[in-house]
């Protein structure tokens, strides 16, 4: 495909050069043009110059006399039939024409090769004229910008004689897989279903977060049948211009339909298929219009079964009802992210290929990655072999592949930064919090690592690994959690006096978390199971604009005193551990200090082996301060905010 600035380019240059062929041709012709004088000037002129001994030329034709002075000017007169050169020039003006140190004599040739000649001369400049406006013509309706062909669908077919992707590279998907297997069998053996009066589904909508596998699915159902597919983005059909959109839909189908049968994918379906109404444009918005010619080819009047339109989007509640019925989007096929068993799938299709050293364990990469897409595994796996080639090495180690978790998950380390000593003790002393209160508590991960080192935002980081997969989490698992979330704080608070702005993450997700176990999943005895606050979105722009209070001001103030009853709850836990652990907490934090980063397996042999007797260094690397008022007296600002951003169910394994 040309690209077309390349091609702007290009004309651009042509124009340009035939521009200054045109003009340096009509200088040419101009300068080069003879002077008409009378035969007697022309005579004399010639004997001034060989009395000056300049070397003229002389061409002689059937009809003129054409004089190039050696000055270069030219000049040239009529002649009769009945002119004699020997007469004129040797008799009557002494020129001794037949010598070349005095003059050089030429015959011209027929006149009607000279009339040809000038003629061509003469059309040679309009030719050229007509050959740009041609050749920037075809460049315009070739090239990607077809000023001919605006409302032409701009969809890419691939040809599917060799497959270049099929279900064998795609895994951690089984459900859908087998969902779409229907399709793929419809297209290879229609007589199958039409004998027993079944109709496939016309459209097929992929819904998943992003990195999931949407559009591989889909060239994967291509590839399985065999059959042309057309790819193209929703954004694609959206022109400022009206009347556009609807005309590129209407192409695209008649392509289809030529082509059939095959297979359509229209990826982030949501930038045309927005609910309509909603927008600032009323029904002649540009974008329902193309919504409207989509319905229509569908599911109109003209309907054809042969051709498949397969959809993917991460936000299937804006899209419109009438695109989702039945007829059009029959079915709907939800890609989640992996469990472990889908995760160890992916990473054993991403691992084809590369020489992975006999330490590198899937399993072990599967969890611990919980919470990863196909994307980020895929990505996982490329970062470890980028790595491996940086150190030289000839085969990806575990080493690498775990390195690249981290820089997937939290980004590469900052190990330029320069910190003061005292900030990498707290930084130490508020990590190895977190992980002594998860060691501690029954319902929290096992602890993977504790580091200190930079990554991303983050001073430092601990990250837990999950025993076993979890979709459901219970009220004494959110109240663990939320300890080990403020087991940084108290850390802070309890070794130095004081805090610091590290916790300030810490405590908005805490408050966030607490705030949705109260209002969303009824874990309040207070309370009890009912769900308040009601969402307010605006489909036209894809987003939570705020919360409607369907409740009362008393009932805001009771969410309010549950959400403080619950972090106090879990920030007593916190304390109560780390008091307990007060020497373990310094001890382990010395060996981070040093270390900078702390396996699990090395952190459970600190946390379970004797203390030395001479005993652990505390608090020396700030004054004595004065004892830490009690969590009760201190200000409630920082719990009774409005929680914002997403639950961290999904990523509960690590805290900065």
């Amino acid at each position: 495909m040309a690209n077309p600035l390349r091609t702007r380019s290009g004309i651009l240059v042509i124009s340009i050069a035939m521009l200054v062929l045109l003009v340096l041709l009509f200088g040419l012709r101009q300068h080069d043009a003879p002077r008409d004088v009378d035969l007697s000037t022309l005579i004399a002129d010639l004997k001034a110059d060989v009395a000056h001994h300049q070397v003229d030329t002389l061409t002689i034709s059937s009809s003129d006399l054409q004089l190039q002075r050696a000055g270069g000017h030219v000049e040239q007169s009529a002649i009769g039939t009945g002119f004699m050169l020997s007469d004129v020039l040797k008799r009557d003006n002494g020129i001794d024409y037949a010598n070349p140190a005095v003059l050089h004599v030429r015959y011209a040739s027929s006149g009607a090769l000279s009339f040809w000649a000038n003629l061509l001369l003469s059309l040679l400049p309009i030719a050229l004229i007509v050959g740009v406006f041609i050749f920037m013509m075809r460049q315009a309706q070739g090239s990607n910008n077809q000023a001919l062909s605006f409302g032409k669908s701009r969809a890419r077919m691939f040809v599917s004689n060799k497959p270049a992707v099929t279900f064998a590279d795609v895994a951690g998907v089984d459900e859908a897989k087998q969902e779409l297997q229907e399709i793929v069998e419809f297209l290879k053996f229609p007589d199958k279903f039409a004998a027993l009066g079944a109709r496939i589904p016309k459209g097929v909508l992929l819904v998943g977060s992003p990195g999931t596998g949407k559009t591989l699915v889909a060239r994967a159902v291509s590839g399985e049948a065999g059959v042309p597919f057309f790819s193209i983005s929703g954004s694609e059909f959206v022109e400022m211009f009206v009347g556009v959109g609807a005309s590129r839909v209407r192409d695209l189908f008649e392509q289809a339909k030529r082509n059939a049968p095959c297979i359509i994918f229209v990826d982030e379906i949501d930038a045309v298929g927005r609910q309509r109404g909603a927008g600032l444009g009323g029904s002649h918005d540009e974008r329902e219009q193309t919504l409207n010619q989509m319905l229509v080819e569908m599911d109109g009047f003209d309907s054809n079964t042969n051709v498949i339109v397969m959809a993917a989007t991460n936000r299937p509640d804006v899209l419109d009802p009438a695109l989702l019925r039945p007829g059009r989007f029959d079915r709907q096929v939800v890609l989640d992210k992996p469990d472990i068993r889908g995760r160890l799938a992916i990473l054993g299709v991403h691992a084809r290929g590369k020489p992975l050293d006999d330490d590198v364990s899937l399993e072990t990469l599967a969890k611990q990655t919980p919470g990863f897409s196909g994307a980020d595994l895929q990505n996982l796996l490329n970062e470890g072999a980028i790595l491996a080639a940086r150190g030289g090495q000839k085969c990806i180690a575990m080493r690498e592949l775990e390195e690249a978790i981290d820089r997937v998950a939290a980004g590469p380390e900052r190990k330029s930064r320069i910190i003061s000593e005292r900030e990498k003790a707290v930084t130490a002393y508020h990590e190895v919090g977190h992980a002594l209160v998860a060691r501690a508590l029954p319902s929290c991960d096992p602890v993977h690592k504790v580091s200190i080192i930079a990554r991303g935002q983050m001073g430092g980081y601990t990250r837990l690994l999950p025993a076993e997969e979890r979709s459901l989490w219970s009220k004494p698992q959110f109240d663990d959690f939320l300890a080990f979330a403020l087991g940084g704080h108290v850390a802070e608070r309890l070794i130095f006096g004081e805090v610091t702005t590290g916790a300030s993450n810490d405590i908005e997700r805490v408050t966030a978390m607490a705030r949705k176990m109260v209002t969303d999943f009824g874990m309040s005895d207070r309370i009890g199971p009912v769900a308040l606050g009601k969402r307010q979105e605006m489909v036209f722009l894809g987003r939570e604009l705020g919360e409607e209070r369907n409740y009362s001001e008393q009932t805001a103030r009771e969410i309010d005193e549950e959400v403080r009853t619950i972090i106090r709850a879990a920030y007593d836990t916190a304390e109560q551990v780390l008091s307990e652990h007060r020497e373990r907490l310094v001890f382990i934090s010395e060996k981070l200090i040093e270390q900078e980063a702390l396996e699990g397996p090395e952190f459970e042999n600190l946390f379970t082996m004797p203390l030395p007797m001479e005993g652990v260094r505390t608090a020396v690397l700030l004054p004595a301060l004065e004892p830490a008022p009690a969590y009760a007296n201190r200000s409630n600002g920082a719990a009774v905010a409005a929680a914002q951003g997403e639950t961290l169910l999904d990523e509960p394994s690590a805290s900065d």
